[in-house]
């Protein structure tokens, strides 16, 4: 994960840099929880967040701690690698659009299943 900025991660942000620094892919991660693919992405993508017992299963298995997990603050974070030639106001920036897209990849997601749905309305034959 080259864009990790701590002051603008994200819990999923961070979750995510773990699990790399693990040489883990979101489909090992979930295995080993018992979880399916599909919740690891969501909680990397900020869209969902693990219940305490499984945050205490992540940060174990990751190797870090669920403090900084869930705040970025003390010990135990992973050593994040950070590119020499972007300064961290750029990095900042590229998270920030990346948030930025997230959201709108939402209220896309949210639009297409509700014309989806009206779709579905109109194709029913009336009773």
């Amino acid at each position: 994960m080259d864009d990790f900025s701590e002051s603008a991660a994200t819990l999923g942000d961070r979750l995510a840099l773990a699990r790399e620094q693990q040489g883990l892919s979101q489909a090992q991660l979930a295995r080993r929880l018992g979880l399916r693919v599909q919740t690891v992405r969501n909680w990397e993508n900020d869209r969902s967040e693990p219940r305490a017992n499984k945050l205490q299963m992540v940060a174990g298995i990751l190797n870090v701690s669920m403090v900084w997990l869930l705040t970025g603050a003390g010990a135990g974070a992973p050593t994040a690698e950070v590119a020499n030639d972007e300064s961290p106001l750029e990095l900042a920036e590229a998270l920030s659009e990346i948030r930025d897209l997230r959201l709108l990849q939402n209220q896309v997601i949210d639009r297409l299943a509700r014309l989806e749905k009206r779709l579905r309305l109109l194709a029913m034959p009336e009773a």
